[in-house]
This record gives structure tokens, C-alpha cells and sequence, in this order.
């Protein structure tokens, strides 16, 4: 009789895990809300992708709403969205770039070749400020209040159906 229990112990122990892979699978990793909802965009001080004299830091991001964007040359789905960030300049959003892990060269490439959205890109060639901010990968984006506060992350590109929520979302915070 206990051997017949012991046999059936592996089956349970695999419908276990298969459960728990399940409820895994059915979760959206960009529905996880940023720890740095309502915080300060964090200290920054680096140069520009378009003029490597020029530094930057998060002073940037204080007076105006501000859509940051995280992108890099090497990220397919970046191609992608540029014309919602097109777009979403044509309406009168301020947009920021972050050329995450990337070169200068290639960055400056993707943007003659895709277009130019973003009024400053921040050089990030390393990543540590995208390790700051909590990146998964690019496309990400960030909306930035006129005090330099995080209110909103978006993860992944903004598809055409993105564009009027973000919109929205800018909006809610603009004084």
C-alpha cells in the first residue's frame, strides 16, 4: 500500500510546479508598477548623445512635464515607436531620450535614419542610469513632472493605441 503512495508522489510533486509555472506565465511583467512612482528622477550627471561636450543632469527635468524615453540602436522594438513619439512631439509633448547601452555612433545613426524626437538624449553607454531607474530593457518610458518627480512608467514601446493614455497621463500632471 505505501509503495503505491510513493508512486504517485512524483506526478503530485509535478502537477505542483506545473501550477505554479502556470500562474507565472499568465502575469504581465510590464503591469509591475516602478518602486519609483512618486520619488525623484534620480541624480544624474552625463553627456549628451548629440554633443559629448555637453553635460546634463536631472536640473533637466524641473520646470516642464516630461516624457523620458529609454531607447538604444540595438532594440528592434525602438524602431517601432518612434512614430508614436513623432506623433506625441507634433502634440506638444516634451520628449527626453536615454540612448541606453549604446554607442555614439550607432545612436546618432538610428536617429538620421528614424527621426529625432527628443528636444536633449542623454548618453547612457553603460547603463547606469537606466540601472537606476529600474530598466528592464528598452523601449521604456518615464513621465516626469515639472518638479522631477516619477508619475508614470510605461514598459515597453508605445503602440498607436498608447499614445492618447500617455497623453492623458501627461496631462494629469501638468500645473
Amino acid at each position: 500500500m505505501k509503495s503505491r503512495i510513493l508512486l504517485f508522489l512524483p506526478l503530485l510533486g509535478f502537477l505542483g510546479l506545473s501550477f505554479f509555472f502556470y500562474q507565472g506565465l499568465s502575469m504581465d511583467p510590464s503591469a509591475r508598477d516602478s518602486p519609483l512612482l512618486a520619488q525623484p528622477f534620480p541624480t544624474f550627471n552625463l553627456t549628451t548623445l548629440e554633443n559629448p561636450s555637453r553635460r546634463v543632469n536631472e536640473s533637466l527635468f524641473e520646470g516642464q512635464v516630461t516624457l523620458v524615453n529609454v531607447w538604444g540602436e540595438w532594440c528592434p522594438t525602438c524602431k517601432h515607436e518612434m512614430p508614436q513619439l513623432l506623433d506625441l512631439v507634433t502634440r506638444g509633448v516634451r520628449l527626453v531620450g536615454i540612448n541606453y547601452k549604446d554607442t555614439q555612433a550607432k545612436g546618432l545613426e538610428f536617429l538620421e535614419e528614424f527621426g529625432n524626437p527628443f528636444e536633449v538624449n542623454i548618453f547612457d553607454p553603460e547603463g547606469n542610469l537606466g540601472f537606476e531607474l529600474g530598466v528592464y530593457g528598452a523601449p521604456e518610458s518615464f513621465v516626469v513632472d515639472t518638479e522631477g518627480t516619477i508619475r508614470y512608467k510605461h514598459t515597453g514601446y508605445i503602440t498607436p493605441e498608447d499614445v492618447e493614455r500617455v497623453i492623458q497621463e501627461i496631462e494629469k500632471w501638468q500645473r
